[in-house]
């Protein structure tokens, strides 16, 4: 099993970078190889079921996952991902965000998968730090095209 566990900080609240990643159904329009991506199904107001298209050149895989919202009045919220079905034996990814005094917030990402397929397993360990590095990176961009180059107060 591959895992990953990175800690940030940005300048964004906690709130925003909550936000950003709960909208599960805009990683079309920014996560490296997602094609498509939608919520499917609501359970209450903290429960969601969602289905992610991933492809690069030949390879396009659909994964369904449940996804837990954990929002605070204060700090931190969280969010767990919960592997449904698909290519993998297991996908389990948690976001932690906690603001910060200074008003930006620290982020503590961590993620664990395994493909059922070998060949595909086998893939995924010689690409997997630069994968998780470039969908990270993503949202650190697209919180910036949203919230701006820096939370300054004026883009909440």
């Amino acid at each position: 099993m591959l895992s990953h566990v990175e800690q940030k900080r940005l300048p964004y609240t906690a709130a925003q970078m909550f936000d950003l990643v709960a909208a599960v159904d805009k990683y079309k329009e920014f996560a490296p190889w997602c094609i498509a991506s939608r919520i499917n199904r609501w359970e209450g107001e903290d429960i969601f079921y969602a289905d992610l298209v991933v492809g690069y050149k030949v390879f396009r895989e659909r994964f369904s996952s449940k996804v837990v919202l954990e929002k605070e009045q204060e700090s931190p919220h969280e969010i767990y991902i919960e592997y449904q079905k698909g290519p993998l034996k297991n996908l389990k990814n948690r976001w932690k965000f906690t603001d910060a005094e200074d008003g930006a917030c620290v982020i503590d990402f961590s993620v664990e998968f395994e493909f059922k397929n070998v060949a595909l397993q086998t893939l995924a360990n010689m690409f997997f730090t630069e994968v998780v590095k470039r969908m990270v990176g993503a949202f650190e961009t697209r919180a910036g095209e949203i919230y701006g180059a820096s939370n300054d107060g004026q883009n909440t």
